[in-house]
């Protein structure tokens, strides 16, 4: 498993499924910590990524460990160790860590920095946080800061971060390698800035977070729809954040867009891990905890006057679906006015796709295909499965079922996971059934 990828075929079952709940779990953790210890980013990735290859090797034969978390830290902690003694850098910072670590009983297994965050009240002590905010500082670009991050924090491989930004894999990776650079040739403190650094630097990092939720809540590529370990970790660094400056109202709208998403997360696929559309969903099935948590924290919001902020409108529009009995119930108006205050403020070719989706449903499909029509004709989703999706969707409510299976079999060519992929096939099939 090199540079930190999950495992793959050919283990006995109970050791990938062991050996890829570990990775979902502990692999950001344990590297924002060996990346504290030595300072090294490169080491702390490779003795990550050689904890896991170990523990693929010799798990088949001795079987899983009680704590696999703690042996994956153990063995990483000391692969660094041998690395950094190998290159003859002065490791005694390691070593005493290690002491420190023995002497206390903590080789047993770390204790969870959100844990103590909760105890202390002190969030410096958050090792994933203070690698979010690495790689969020604003000495990096902002695609570095996005990709350093899903590679360290989220743990994508490179391919995967690739294609969720349409980027060509070798230009990724060395866009990540550079972002490496950077940090150690400019002295970028490996820290959580000070509370009167915090407020500029919270753009970085929340944009770093809707990323990384994007990518857990609708996964870029694979065999699954969504990526939960990606969005539960999302949710769970904005909670620090939110801890940090419970005053920032961007930060309590991005916590409650999430939350109001993730409520949905059960319905979102069927037992067979297929997508199921929002207007098919089982709303009993929606997270109701997480529904009044994301509606108790729009209520905190100020009655800011248009146009508010990116991620207010879309927790806004989150809001609607979540106040709405069933689908039919839905204010699709209502909807379609966000949608039209985030392209003022945040115009995207997405957000125009859609506000045409919005709009279809709104004021009947034609007005939506007229959109969806335009947009296309700018090339600007060339590629973007959603997009004959959208298309293939409105036409077959405007009963346009030739049409509609044209656009499904574009997008059925183009869906990048394959519940997506199932999903419209599906639709197509209807259409002749």
């Amino acid at each position: 498993m090199p540079n930190g990828t999950p495992p793959g075929p050919g283990l006995p079952p109970e050791v990938g499924a062991a050996l890829r709940r570990a990775f979902e779990g502990e692999w950001a953790r344990i590297l924002a910590t060996l990346i504290r210890v030595t300072g090294d980013w490169d080491v702390s990735e490779e003795a990550a990524a050689g904890a896991f290859e170990r523990a693929a090797a010799t798990w088949p034969r001795d079987g899983v460990p009680r704590t696999p978390g703690a042996w994956l830290t153990t063995t990483a902690r000391n692969l660094a160790l041998d690395r950094l003694r190998r290159a003859g850098v002065e490791a005694g910072k390691v070593r005493d860590w290690l002491a420190d670590a023995e002497a206390e009983g903590r080789l047993s297994g770390p204790p969870d920095p959100a844990d103590l965050v909760a105890d202390a009240g002190e969030p410096l002590q958050d090792d994933r946080l203070r690698l979010v905010f690495t790689c969020a500082h604003p000495a990096l670009p902002m695609p570095s800061r996005v990709a350093l991050t899903l590679r360290t924090v989220g743990g994508l491989e490179t391919a995967e971060i690739a294609r969720a930004f349409f980027v060509a894999e070798p230009a990724m990776a060395q866009r990540i390698v550079r972002a490496k650079r950077k940090i150690a040739h400019a002295g970028i403190p490996y820290r959580v800035p000070s509370p009167a650094d915090l407020p500029e630097r919270l753009n970085g990092v929340l944009a770093v977070l809707y990323l990384i939720w994007n990518e857990g809540y609708l996964a870029s590529s694979g065999d699954r729809l969504q990526r939960l370990d990606l969005a539960g970790e999302a949710i769970r660094l904005t909670r620090l954040v939110a801890g940090l400056l419970p005053a920032e109202e961007d930060v309590r709208s991005l916590l409650a867009l999430m939350l109001l998403q993730h409520a949905r997360a059960d319905a979102r696929t069927d037992e067979r891990g297929d997508l199921v559309a929002l207007e098919d969903q089982d709303r009993s099935a929606w997270q109701a905890d997480e529904l009044a948590e994301g509606l108790a924290l729009l209520e905190t919001l100020p009655a800011t006057p248009a146009p508010r902020s990116p991620y207010r409108i879309q927790a806004e529009i989150q809001g609607v679906h979540a106040r709405a009995a069933d689908a039919a119930a839905t204010d699709w108006p209502a909807i379609a006015r966000w949608y039209d205050e985030l392209h003022t403020v945040s115009p995207s070719p997405f957000v125009e796709l859609n506000r045409a989706i919005a709009r279809g449903l709104a004021h009947g499909p034609e007005r939506g295909l007229h959109d969806l029509r335009e947009l296309e004709r700018t090339g600007r989703l060339a590629g973007y499965h959603l997009l004959p999706a959208a298309l293939a969707d409105l036409h077959r409510r405007a009963g346009e079922p030739g049409a509609a299976a044209a656009q499904y079999a574009r997008a059925i060519a183009l869906a990048p996971t394959a519940p997506e992929r199932r999903y419209l096939e599906r639709r197509l099939a209807a259409l002749v059934d």
